[in-house]
């Protein structure tokens, strides 16, 4: 992996401004289309109250469609003096490649879809589940940024945020964060697991061997569990992704055909690729962050130091169900305030 210097700090943009704490270089990033206006200006409404309005990290907006002066206007309104850029997708990236057979992925589509599989008849879904796994850190408005934090339309942020998270990633050698793990619907992924391992057998230099974090999704590497970090939340390098190791093993699911003939989102890759090439030292859950997204949440769990900071209960929070991930996380790697509040919760 290539890691970015602890001193490797971002231009000062606003010489009448000044951070907290001195900027590093990351950006807010959020795939959206004109459409979600009001949902994304909510979510930035609550970011920018919680944390970014101290800090003003730069936002990058991406459509596959030019964004239209509605969608503009309303971003800009949230904070006129926010750095906000609107950038266009490139076409190649947001379209079938020549190797997928479009008759095949139209009957699978079908398929899926009288079957009743979440987004199982979506194709623009599966357009933005690649362009996710696989280019979003390619574009070019993200070239002068280590890292990023994924935000997306109609999520909420329930705490204020003391700490810059960036900094945190930088200083302590973290290159990817979650907040919410769950299962996959094995449905949408049912050769995912294969392809992979047919690229692990195939390059076995790109694998970290000792001290990775697979076996959270793998005891046995025969087969997938299913857990993963949902990407709709995440803060994590960009050099994760533009390693030449990330790159390999996207390009060898791309050509595989499954973003299309089945429906693989980019959270399990994303997940898949991050646990086998990194320690579980380098991912970080970020309990300090409440957050939301279609009713799926995390509240901080240390409650108690949370109490005039957050909106949310720590004792009703997904982390608690049967379809998160977040247990095993640490059960395998360790947080002891997790395994106190599963005490307190749910006794056995």
């Amino acid at each position: 992996m290539t890691l970015v210097p602890v001193d490797s700090v971002a231009p000062i943009r606003n010489q009448s401004f000044t951070p907290p704490t001195p900027l590093v270089k990351g950006v807010i990033v959020m795939l959206a289309r004109n459409t979600d206006a009001d949902g994304a200006a909510k979510s930035i409404t609550e970011l920018e109250k919680r944390f970014n309005g101290r800090w003003r990290y730069p936002y990058v907006f991406l459509n596959e469609l030019p964004f239209d002066d509605n969608f503009k206007n309303k971003l800009q309104a949230v904070n006129p003096s926010a750095d906000m850029k609107f950038g266009l997708i490139p076409v190649v990236h947001w379209s079938y490649p020549s190797w997928i057979n479009q008759t095949r992925a139209a009957a699978a589509r079908k398929a899926m879809h009288e079957a009743k599989i979440i987004y199982g008849g979506h194709e623009a879904y599966r357009h933005m589940c690649r362009y996710n796994s696989g280019f979003f850190y390619r574009h070019e408005l993200l070239d002068e940024y280590d890292y990023y934090w994924r935000v997306e339309p109609d999520v909420h942020f329930y705490c204020d945020i003391d700490e810059d998270p960036f900094r945190f990633m930088q200083e302590n050698n973290k290159l990817y964060g979650f907040t919410v793990s769950l299962t996959e619907f094995r449905a949408t992924i049912p050769t995912l697991w294969e392809t992979t391992r047919a690229f692990m057998t195939e390059n076995p230099s790109y694998i970290r061997t000792e001290d990775n974090a697979v076996r959270w999704i793998s005891k046995d590497l025969k087969d997938y569990n299913l857990c993963h970090f949902w990407s709709n939340f995440e803060i994590g390098s960009l050099h994760l992704w533009r390693s030449k190791a990330y790159e390999g093993y996207f390009e060898h699911l791309d050509h595989a055909g499954g973003f299309f003939y089945e429906r693989w989102g980019d959270a399990p890759v994303h997940s898949i690729g991050a646990t086998l090439l990194l320690k579980p030292s380098q991912i970080h859950f970020f309990n300090n962050i409440g957050y939301d997204h279609t009713g799926i949440n995390h509240c901080p769990i240390d409650q108690p130091a949370f109490a005039n900071k957050c909106q949310c209960n720590g004792l009703k929070n997904f982390d608690m169900t049967d379809w998160s991930c977040t247990p095993e996380w640490f059960d395998l790697f360790g947080d002891t305030s997790f395994v106190f509040l599963n005490n307190i919760c749910c006794p056995s």
